[in-house]
């Protein structure tokens, strides 16, 4: 896994058009209930209805292929019991978990026993 240098934040917004898609790191999801919007701190949208802030981000490294099963779960079940909360955001070719900040090193350790290897 590689963590990334970034700091992120989750929002909810009003209006996805104000939101700059040319930034690296913009995951969006709109339902029929909201739109939330996962980016680099410095790029949230200036009008939001809710943020938090405080977020780091690791990702599986390489390319995971639909048939692979349980990576995920298995990492969120290692966190779960180190007592570590996640958001998770899942592309079409990788994951990427979002841990607070004052609990990164905590997940980190928790990965780490667990034999995970982190960049």
């Amino acid at each position: 896994m590689e963590v990334l240098p970034y700091a992120f934040s989750v929002c909810r917004v009003s209006d996805e058009t104000k939101v700059d898609w040319t930034q690296p790191f913009c995951f969006a999801a709109k339902t029929d209930r909201e739109f939330s919007l996962v980016c680099l701190t410095e790029h949230v949208p200036e009008e939001t209805l809710e943020r938090e802030d405080g977020w780091r981000t690791f990702r599986v490294a390489g390319t995971l292929e639909f048939s692979l099963i349980g990576i995920l779960s298995r990492i969120s079940g290692v966190l779960a019991e180190a007592g570590v909360g996640i958001f998770a955001v899942s592309t079409y070719q990788t994951d990427y978990i979002l841990i607070k900040e004052n609990q990164l090193e905590k997940g980190l350790d928790a990965l780490r026993k667990a034999g995970y290897m982190i960049d």
